[in-house]
């Protein structure tokens, strides 16, 4: 007898001579998507969201691609199960429904398992689109889905569940309408999402800037600092926009 199994231990890590001997799983370092859109489908966020059904346990899946320029969402579809095979044919659909030349889209998503699939994967490769994930477990990597989920789920008139497939089906088609064609958004101006992502903001913007120039001429006096001016269009919308150097003294 020697030393207790303890004392070997204590030994052996005091000259540096004990380590793991099994094999450590290695995970690859994943960098942080910085992405930039200056104008239409350039950059596309899209994310799946559960809905309660009528039942315990019951759901349905609601897939929505949103424009992180223009706010509108040029594709969405509602679907009983999350399958990779349904968002192939959803992304397929609105690519081509969108006219998306080769070379020119990002289509920005989380690491789910329809999103991170082999065959998505494949099918963006196919129609020339740039493919890319959040960093695990990093929700702010996708906050344009993010915030289109939240203003779905917090309209008034959003049900804790829904009675029937075909109730859902309804509820979101009517809501999609509304927010492309009707929601005044405050990131783009209070502009509609369709009217940006169509072209037809400027001349809205130019007749606002009218009416409050006649407005500046008849009651100066009710603005107190300066003419006003309606808010701007963005010039660019990003996902992670990196810091601007502080310049050193």
């Amino acid at each position: 007898y020697l030393a207790s199994t303890a004392t070997m231990y204590r030994i052996l890590r005091a000259n540096g001579e004990v380590s793991e001997r099994r094999r450590q799983a290695t995970h690859p370092a994943h960098t942080k998507p910085e992405l930039v859109a200056a104008g239409p489908n350039a950059v596309w966020s899209w994310d799946i969201t559960k809905l309660l059904g009528p039942a315990k346990w019951t759901y349905y899946y609601l897939y929505v691609i949103i424009d992180i320029y223009s706010r509108y969402v040029p594709g969405w579809m509602l679907a009983r199960a999350e399958r990779a095979h349904l968002a192939e044919r959803l992304l397929a659909d609105t690519v081509a429904q969108q006219g998306v030349d080769r070379g020119s889209l990002t289509i920005h998503a989380d690491r789910g398992a329809s999103m991170a699939s082999k065959p998505v994967a494949l099918l963006l490769a196919d129609l020339g689109v740039t493919k890319s994930h959040s960093r695990p477990h990093v929700s702010n990597d996708n906050p344009y889905s993010e915030s289109q989920f939240k203003t779905l789920k917090y309209r008034p008139d959003f049900p804790k569940r829904f009675g029937s497939f075909e109730d859902a089906q309804a509820f979101t088609r009517s809501f999609f309408a509304w927010y492309n064609d009707e929601h005044r958004h405050s990131g783009i101006g209070f502009h509609t999402p369709a009217d940006v992502h169509y072209g037809r903001a400027e001349a809205i913007q130019k007749r606002r800037a009218a009416v409050l120039d006649a407005a500046y001429q008849t009651h100066p006096e009710r603005f107190v600092r300066k003419a006003p001016t309606p808010p701007p269009l963005p010039q660019t919308a990003w996902i992670n926009k990196p810091k601007e150097d502080t310049p050193t003294q």
